[in-house]
């Protein structure tokens, strides 16, 4: 299928003033997350808890977060899960690190008094008010043996952060609890099955594991072009990938989303996508370069030609695959906003890429090389 007749556009010609483009695009991503203070990170790398409810009758999710709202907690991710007929649903909600600045005031306290000799001292630390002194004292004792309990003078940093943060979920559990109880009453009573914690260890595990996988996978990419084609063209496919990978994340910061996993699936799957355009041009490029080996015709030509060829084939496959990305965008509700949102401006910019950063790079890597 055909939409577009026989193209003779000079992609090559414009390559600098999509170089400029781009490069403006990308700095106002990269101001935008430093005036931020950085990418806001979501729940699957920050902490936080899951609250699983089960209601007796069918309930609207906005009366839920109307619910939460009120008690400041309006920004939790609230939906659905199971069968219809479970009325069952999911509140996640992130855990300020009030757990860290808690411990780093318990241990500087330590160390400077040598050691803790009575719990009471704990009260006049910042910050244990918020968790509540007799909630720290179930917990910790000074006593050098005592079952059930921490001694809190031996405790590491780690099991420290990871017990106040359990009795924060807790107190987190409990406010959610209340408000919806508040909020429906006996009209649709409830259960609250679990209370899951996501700490601050499996986070920072998750955010190491992230970021290794778009690195790896970058040099994969690398690697097999390089095998496949040559190192010029290798070049010209990673920088068009790390171009579509830093202009997204800088438009999710322009948003306002948060990066959570889903978001990182989005990435990679914007990788493969445009990815898989450029290997298309680049097979048409290859078989170009055969057929005219014989003759004099300037890179530049073969280039422009070859990316012409593909042209009608990229715009109905982006076109196809952004009008089901829009749908899931503004039908398939606000668990799927990030990751859609993430996918459209994927697509667009892969496309771009394709045709207006990577084979140009080839175009000016081969000049360099001549």
């Amino acid at each position: 299928m055909q939409l577009l007749g026989e193209t003779h556009i000079d992609f090559i010609k414009w390559r600098k003033v999509a170089f400029v483009i781009s490069g403006v695009v990308i700095a106002v991503g990269i101001v935008s997350m430093v005036i931020k203070g950085g990418p806001k990170l979501g729940l699957d790398f920050t902490g936080g808890i899951e609250a699983h409810l089960k209601f007796k009758k069918p309930v609207q999710i906005s009366e839920i977060r109307s619910a939460l709202s009120r008690v400041g907690m309006g920004t939790a991710v609230i939906q659905r899960y199971g069968g219809k007929e479970e009325n069952s649903v999911l509140v996640r909600y992130h855990l300020e690190r009030i757990s860290e600045k808690i411990a780093s005031s318990i241990i500087d306290y330590r160390q400077k008094k040598g050691k803790i000799s009575n719990l009471e001292e704990l009260k006049s630390i910042p910050g244990v008010e918020e968790i509540g002194y007799d909630k720290l004292l179930a917990n910790f004792t000074t006593e050098p043996v005592q079952q059930g309990k921490i001694n809190i003078n031996k405790v590491s940093r780690e099991t420290l952060i990871s017990t106040i943060q359990n009795i924060n979920s807790r107190q987190i559990a409990s406010k959610i609890q209340e408000a919806i109880e508040k909020k429906f009453g006996k009209d649709n009573p409830f259960e609250l099955l679990s209370v899951n914690l996501i700490g601050p260890k499996v986070s920072k595990e998750l955010q190491r594991d992230a970021l290794l996988a778009v690195v790896f996978s970058l040099i994969g990419m690398l690697v097999y072009i390089a095998w496949r084609f040559e190192f010029r063209f290798a070049v010209g496919a990673v920088v068009a990938l790390i171009h579509d990978v830093t202009i997204t994340v800088g438009a999710l910061s322009l948003g306002g989303f948060e990066f959570t996993l889903p978001i990182i699936a989005a990435l990679l799957t914007i990788v493969g996508y445009s990815l898989n355009d450029t290997i298309v041009i680049y097979d048409r490029i290859r078989e170009n370069m055969k057929a005219f080996r014989k003759k004099r015709i300037p890179s530049k030509e073969i280039l422009n030609l070859g990316i012409n060829q593909s042209l009608s084939r990229t715009i109905i496959t982006s076109l196809t695959t952004f009008i089901v990305v829009l749908v899931l965008f503004l039908w398939g509700g606000e668990p799927l906003h990030g990751f859609t949102f993430a996918l459209l401006v994927g697509v667009i910019v892969g496309t771009y890429s394709s045709d207006f950063i990577a084979t140009p790079v080839v175009y000016a890597w081969g000049r360099k090389k001549k």
